[in-house]
């Protein structure tokens, strides 16, 4: 990646995530004028590699997204810090992220999801058992935010919980069901869901 294209890539990925160029660079133990410097100005011209890394490992992304080597056959996805409840709801202050995840290029393809429309998230709870378990890793297609008549399982946040559950559309609003029978559906009016994305595939150990 060319220092044009990498400076591009850094300002997208702080506004993007509303980040703060002087704690980023805080982050990075540089001046607090450190990375305004770099995007504005230019200088430095490329980023440190130790820089990029700690700024990749931040966002969450591979280090391929801000200008460092591809990983060989695999494509990075964001994995959030944070769950996505299947009980009552998790309420979500900020969604720290960690390390990304890896996908093979075909799985993703085959899935009908783009990389940089991908996140993972980890499961908590057990309203929507046996289809997820509490710990289970879900792949989120944020393409895919519409809930037709036919529904699916989406991350949604509701009240200023973010969970995960079956929508349907029906009349009135959008119906929002657990998979546990022990837990009762609702109808939610459509305004008031905040659909993050379709659910498109779960990892769980056995």
């Amino acid at each position: 990646m060319d220092p044009e294209a990498q400076r591009a890539a850094l300002a997208a990925m702080v506004a993007e995530n509303g980040a703060s160029l002087s704690e980023l660079s805080r982050l990075l133990g540089r001046n607090l004028a450190y990375l305004q410097q770099y995007l504005m100005r230019g200088t430095p011209r490329l980023l440190a590699e130790a820089d990029r890394a700690l700024l990749a490992r931040y966002f969450g992304v591979a280090e391929a997204r801000l200008g460092g080597p591809e990983a060989a056959g695999m494509v990075a996805v964001a994995r959030l810090d944070v769950g996505a409840s299947a009980g009552p709801g998790g309420l979500v202050e900020g969604e720290a992220r960690r390390r990304p995840g890896s996908f093979a290029p075909e799985l993703l393809r085959a899935l009908g999801v783009r990389a940089e429309a991908a996140s993972l998230i980890r499961v908590r709870g057990d309203s929507m058992a046996p289809t997820l378990e509490d710990g289970d890793e879900i792949l989120v297609d944020r393409d895919r935010r519409r809930v037709d008549g036919r529904g699916g399982v989406f991350v949604v946040r509701l009240d200023g919980e973010l969970m995960v559950k079956r929508l349907r559309a029906s009349v009135g609003g959008i119906e929002v069901i657990s998979d546990n029978p022990a837990w009762e559906a609702r109808i939610v009016p459509a305004r008031a869901l905040d659909v993050i994305g379709r659910v498109a595939w779960l990892g769980r150990a056995i």
